[in-house]
């Protein structure tokens, strides 16, 4: 809307903030994820191999927690950045039609349409299991996957459906492909929101002091927003850091 030239008043990007995308959505959507994923199926995560798609903020939390469970870690992408650096955090790093054949489990965290779509299900395991983390309910293709499972489909147990798309072949997907942590789980811990919610307090405060003037467009939280929930969760959580000395302060302005 601000490229459009439609925006009408100021905003604050919360999601932008540090104390936002580190910490909600790496930590919280990871442990999250996987506990909606567990909770529904009660599966042994350890020694399965699942396939991340998608390595943001919550790709990397869902890796890092599954990797944690003891799964072998597979990572798709389709920028270059995020793939070297799930690479080199230890992760096999492959094109889904590579990764559909041998995973065991399959995680779409892009906010993107048909990460996982009709030619990767017709490649897969009988038995694989997918859930999405990132998006609507259009990350995994419900439609091709509906129009594949002509042999049937059923309700294993609660938030859970296996779609049989030939006589050997079942595939399972966990809360209709919606918000997996929301729709088998309670969401994030509140000890992890929290930080979000100050941001948009914070954020709030800041544009009923300084609306007039601001222009209209978006704008980052400010830093000494981000820094303040930063220091009020470490003393939250008992947590004193070090501060920098006079001489320690001078020395490294005399850089600038």
């Amino acid at each position: 809307m601000e490229a459009d030239g439609s925006l009408q008043y100021p905003i604050v990007a919360v999601n932008d903030a540090d104390t936002k995308h580190f910490f909600d959505n790496r930590y919280g959507t990871g442990q999250s994820t996987l506990d909606g994923i567990i909770r529904a199926t009660n599966i042994l995560i350890a020694g399965k191999v699942v396939v991340v798609a998608g390595y943001g903020w919550c790709g990397k939390g869902i890796a890092m927690r599954a990797h944690g469970h003891g799964a072998q870690v597979i990572v798709t992408e389709v920028d270059p950045v995020r793939a070297l650096e799930a690479a080199m955090d230890g992760y096999r790093v492959m094109k889904m039609e590579q990764a559909a054949p041998i995973g065991d489990i399959f995680i779409t965290a892009t906010g993107d349409v048909n990460v996982i779509d009709a030619q990767h299900f017709q490649m897969m395991r009988d038995g694989a299991i997918m859930a999405n983390s990132g998006h609507f309910d259009s990350e995994v293709n419900m439609r091709a996957l509906e129009g594949l499972s002509h042999e049937g489909r059923r309700t294993l147990r609660p938030f859970v459906e296996e779609f049989q798309i030939a006589p050997d072949k079942r595939l399972v997907v966990i809360g209709e492909g919606r918000l997996v942590n929301l729709a088998a789980a309670e969401g994030h811990p509140a000890s992890v929101m929290d930080m979000s919610f100050a941001n948009q307090a914070l954020a709030s405060e800041y544009i009923v002091k300084h609306g007039r003037e601001l222009e209209k467009r978006v704008y980052r939280v400010p830093e000494e927003i981000d820094r303040e929930i930063a220091r009020l969760k470490l003393h939250a959580m008992r947590i004193e850091i070090d501060t920098l000395t006079e001489e320690q302060d001078r020395y490294l302005n005399s850089w600038h």
